[in-house]
Parts: structure tokens; sequence; C-alpha cells
């Protein structure tokens, strides 16, 4: 045990959690790291060697290493990228387990090729979610342990109901699952990036369209129907939309470390105290929060739930908190359901969701402006390299020149030829690319405005595509086209529309293996939940669809090694004007947000109905008479000839033509 008393300091606020039959002492959240004088990086050998002899010391056989941080964040800032550090693995999903002798990787199809190339295979074993024959975590743990043996984690980075349900499992097989009282990859790690503490913006209502005060008075309404005292709140865009601040604590996304509780009377925001200067304070009375917000130091949120706890309270919580909330409070004082605040944000209000239409317009701008460069340059042939990275580049600068811009939403997906059948690859100098005209681009990206929050991705050839790829390309947009223009009742089910864009693939034995939408915030995430479209019906995003409501709406496919394609737009949920109402349940469409033009050198026009093709051109037409404007006023005349090029009318004539080709092939 020496070497774990010489790593292990005096904690605060200690609780004992008790959860599957296993028993830790808690520990402070975020504890500052003890400091090492020696800050050269470590090799992978070293750092497995170390957390092994860590494992022994807690008689463990088994530590999970999850990719969220203490908020169930899927961004997550470079201090608590603890999965990368041990893995080499940048992809924003997975969950990596260090055994005794061994160490296995799991992430799901979008990162299967990224993964492969990032981590070191004589360390690590590559786990691919969803493929016939691969184990499970739970397969793969119950297979590797001995009898009686004790699982670690963390419980700041798991969420209770993943602990519940995986103690359980353990369980049943004679195993254990424990709550250590310090991370083991916190310990070892000697040149942690420090924890980021930003100054915060204060959001005004012509962004907004709401008061803190009223979201709150929303909560308090549903804490009285369920007979609660006060909600935790531990989801750090949820924090920043109730009290209408912003953040720059973690790369593109405007959020802040934070927790609150909001009980009947009083809402404690548990930050870094020494941002909440009188600027903040001043924007918080403005919000109508009175009596003031009690401002507590961020490591005190154990404490403040303890102080409820001790006065009787019943107390409310996400379902996707961590365990180490939950076990804070005895189960006759917990309630625990899906994110209430999630559900209230995810419907945006009139001034949000006018803010994102028009930041999308300004978006469109910039892109068309991208497009428009990208292939007067590479068709140009007059030597200028033009490279994924500086590719990216050149579009963020685009975007700069737009009104209200703040930042980019994500690292942009800029990916040409076999690197564009990585879903979610992100260029580096040892990957970039020269974008050519011998293969596909795909650019997935996105950015952050005042008044709303975009993702848009295009896929285009710069010289001539194969009949293959025209095929597939063609298939994901009449996948789109289905999705976009679908009529359906309020609160359906998003495998409703996972389903739709996947047809036209499925006819021919294809398909991809990301889900078809998410969520995106205003001026907030660009990934937020709900709406969810995905295959799998349990999901627990999946809350049914209402309007206002924005999602992407994003089918593609992926030939690995030569090319991929996707094309996404933001919709918004809107009311359909329709013959029937569903009884009254009320008939919904989507309207797309994003105006940037889809490539028609890609479509083979053959495989499109004419009421596809319709659907095409009024879309190409709205784009025109949006983003066209708005490039003459930025002064780029060869950005707008080159949308009015791209936008042109598909015709009957071009559309019989293809069809009397297609009927004597």
């Amino acid at each position: 045990m020496k070497r774990a008393k010489r790593y292990l300091v005096a904690v605060s606020a200690l609780l004992v959690l008790v959860v599957g039959g296993g028993v830790a002492l808690g520990r402070a959240l975020n504890t500052d790291d003890d400091l090492m004088e020696d800050t050269t990086p470590k090799t992978m050998d070293v750092i497995l060697s170390e957390i092994r002899s860590l494992m022994q010391d807690y008689s463990i056989e088994a530590y999970i290493v999850p990719s969220v941080d203490a908020h169930n964040s899927e961004y997550i800032s470079l201090h608590d990228r603890r999965y990368q550090y041990v893995t080499n693995f940048t992809g924003s999903a997975g969950t990596a387990i260090i055994t005794l002798t061994g160490a296995a990787l799991w992430t799901d199809s979008r990162y299967h090729l990224q993964a492969e190339n990032e981590i070191d295979p004589s360390y690590w074993t590559l786990m691919r979610e969803g493929l016939a024959g691969v184990p499970t975590r739970d397969e793969w743990l119950l297979e590797h342990l001995s009898p009686g043996a004790q699982v670690g984690t963390d419980p700041f980075l798991i969420a209770s109901t993943e602990y519940e349900r995986l103690s359980t499992v353990l369980v049943q097989s004679g195993y254990r699952l424990i709550a250590l009282e310090r991370n083991l990859v916190d310990i070892v790690w000697n040149n942690r990036p420090p924890q980021t503490v930003e100054e915060l913006r204060p959001l005004g209502y012509e962004y907004t369209g709401q008061r803190a005060a009223d979201k709150i008075a929303t909560v308090r309404d549903t804490l009285h129907a369920l007979g609660a005292n006060a909600i935790v709140i531990s989801a750090l865009d949820e924090v920043a939309w109730l009290l209408n601040l912003r953040g720059t604590d973690i790369l593109y996304n405007p959020v802040f470390f934070a927790y609150a509780i909001i009980a009947h009377e009083r809402v404690h925001l548990f930050t870094n105290v020494e941002r909440i200067n009188e600027t903040i304070r001043e924007h918080l009375r403005t919000e109508g929060l009175v009596p003031p917000v009690d401002v507590r130091d961020y490591h005190d949120i154990l404490a403040g739930i303890d102080e409820y706890v001790r006065d009787g309270h019943r107390l409310l919580l996400s379902s996707a908190c961590s365990q180490a909330l939950y076990a804070a409070i005895p189960a006759e004082q917990r309630l625990q359901q899906y994110s209430v605040v999630a559900k209230l944000k995810a419907v945006k209000n009139a001034v949000e969701a006018a803010g994102m239409q028009r930041a999308h317009v300004r978006d469109g701008a910039a892109v068309v402006r991208y497009l428009a460069w990208l292939e007067t340059t590479v068709g140009a042939g007059d030597g200028e390299n033009v490279t994924e990275l500086s590719g990216a580049a050149q579009l963020h600068a685009f975007r700069m020149q737009q009104n209200l811009f703040v930042d980019l939403s994500f690292t942009a997906i800029s990916a040409f030829g076999p690197n564009s059948a990585i879903v979610h690859y992100s260029p580096s100098t040892d990957t970039d690319l020269p974008i050519t005209q011998d293969g596909i681009y795909l650019i997935d990206s996105g950015a952050q405005y005042l008044d709303g929050t975009t993702d848009v991705t295009r896929t285009v050839a710069l010289g001539q595509p194969t009949a293959f790829q025209r095929e597939c390309f063609t298939r994901v947009l009449k996948g789109f086209l289905s999705l976009g223009s679908a009529v359906f009742p309020t609160h359906a089910s998003g495998t409703v529309f996972d389903t739709l864009a996947r047809k036209a693939l499925w006819d021919v034995g294809l398909d991809y293996g990301h889900g078809t939408g998410h969520g995106i915030g205003a001026f907030l995430g660009v990934h937020e939940y709900p709406p969810s479209f995905v295959s799998n019906t349990a999901s627990p995003s999946n809350q049914g669809v209402v309007e206002n409501m924005f999602s992407s709406n994003e089918p593609g496919y992926y030939e690995a090694g030569q090319f991929g394609i996707r094309i996404e737009d933001i919709v918004q949920v809107v009311r359909a004007n329709v013959p029937h109402d569903f009884n009254g349940r009320g008939a919904l469409t989507f309207y797309s947000n994003t105006v940037v033009p889809i490539q028609r050198k890609l479509i083979d026009v053959r495989l499109l109905s004419e009421g596809e093709v319709m659907n095409l051109n009024q879309y190409h037409r709205r784009v025109r008479e949006q983003v066209g404007p708005l490039l003459l006023e930025q002064n780029d005349s060869e950005a707008y000839r080159w949308l009015i090029e791209a936008t042109e009318d598909i015709t009957p004539m071009a559309l019989n033509l293809a069809v009397h080709q297609n009927d004597t092939m």
C-alpha cells in the first residue's frame, strides 16, 4: 500500500458510496492533483504499468476509463481527456478498460477507422462496437475477471444508470463494481493541463427570448408537480441555458464548469467564484433572479447537496447524472428522470428560432464562398496546393467575416479521398491530404454565432465522379429529401426518420453506421438531446418530436479506404399544412435552416423521382433567394455567380433525358 499512500491526499466532502456491493470512499470533485517535479511525457508502457500498480493497491482487476467528464459532456476540456491520455485515441466517444494483463478500447462505427490509426495495438485491443463477433464490455469483463474480482471506476465519470446496470451484471456473476476515491489516471498524469476558468458572457434577451427567472419558474412548476424540494443540475449546457450565460471553458462549446441547485425559494450556482464579477451579478439581477443567486465554489457541490439531504428535502436528478451525485442522496429522498431542463431547452422559443434561421443564412454565405473558392482554386490548376487543413482554415476565415460570429462549433471534418470515409475524421499535419480533382471531398463544419449554432455537411467532386459514387450520393440524397419532406404527428419517434433516411440505401444493401439526426443548441452545443434520430428505439434521448425542436438531417455512406458521402442540414420542426391533423394530435414537418447548394454533378438524376427533383429545385431557389443578396452585400460577385449556377433547376427535359438513357442501357 506504500504507493497508494504516497499519492493519496486528504480530501474534503468525503462520501461513502455503497452501490452494487462495492464500497469506497468518495473524493472531493476534481481535487487538484499532486504536484510532480518531473513533467516529462510518459510512454504508454509507463502509463499502463503505473495504473496497474495502483490497481493492485486498490485490489481491483479492471479499471474503466470513460470518454466523458464529471458532467457527462461529449466534448471535454484538455484537463479532462483521461481517455485520450491512456489510449492516444482522440475520438469523442468510447470506453477504455484496463486489466492487470491487457487493455481494450470500445468505440462505435463513427470512429472505427480513426481508432485503428491512433491506438497502439501492442498495448490496446480495438473493439469495434456494432460488428458481428465483437464482445460487449460486459462480455469482455466477465471473460477476463477471476472469481470474486472487483472492477473499479471513478463515480464522477459514470452515469448513475450505467453504474447500477453494470453493477447488477457483475454481482450476478460473483464480481463487484466499486467507486474509487481517486481517479487512477489523474494520479499518473504528471503533465496534465490545468482546468480552464474563463470569463463568462451574459446573453441578452434579444438572443434568449426568455428571462432566466421565467425558465426557473417553469422548472419549479415541475418540482411542485413531482413533490420535490430542489433539482440538481449537472449538465453544463443546461446551467448555461437556464442562467442565460455562456462561457469558453471547453473548446467550441460556449459553456462553463458549474453545477446548479434550484430550490423553490433559492438558486445555488457552484462554479469558480472569482468570475462572478459585478457584471455577471448585474446580469443575474436583470434576469429577475431575486433573492440573489447563491454563488459557491465549484467543488462544494456535494456539500450543497448534503445540506438539503440533512434538512430532509427530496431532490430531483437527471438520469444522466453521475454516480457520485446520485449516491450522495438517500434513496428515500431521491427522484430521478430524464432531464427536465434538457426537454425545455430542446424546444426553441420564437426569438431563438428566428435567431437560428438568421445565423444559418449568414453561415450559408460563408460556406458558399468557400465552395466557390475551392472549385475555382482547385480547378484552375495554377499550382496552388489546397489541403484539408488549409481548406478548413479558409472556411474559418469566411465565417469570421460574418456578423455575430463567435467561434467554430467543432473542429471541421475536412476530408478528402480515403479520409472522407472516416466519419469523424479530423485532419492533422500527419494526415493532411491535398484536395484535388481526383476524388471526393467531404466538409462537415459549423460555427457559433450569438444568435445560433450551425452544423452543415456537403460532399463534392471537383473532378469527374465514378458511376458508383454518383449512385451512392444519390441514394443518400433520396434519404435526405425523404426525411426533410416528411409529414408526421406530434411526438413521433425519432426512429421513424432514421428509417426514412436509410430506405434508399437499404434498397440496394447499403447502409451507414451512425445516427441520422441529433439536436442542436441555440449558441450552445452542436450536439444536444433531445431530439435524436437513431435506430435504437430504447435511446433515452428519443423523447418524441415536437414543434420548434431543431435537429440535423445527415444520412451518409462510407466506402472504407476510398470515399465518404454525407449530406447534412439543420432542420426545424414546424407545423404542416395538410388536409387532416392526425385527429387533433397535430401535423408537423421540417423546414431546413441550412441554405447551401447540393452539388448536382454528383447526382444520378435517373434515380430521382419527379417529386424529389421538384423538392430539390425548390430548396435551391430558396438558397439563391436567401444567400444571394448577402453575397452581393459582402462584395463577393464571384461567389454570387457560382451560387446562381449551382442552384439552377434540374429541368424536366434533363429528367426525361436521364430516364430515357436509363431505359436504353
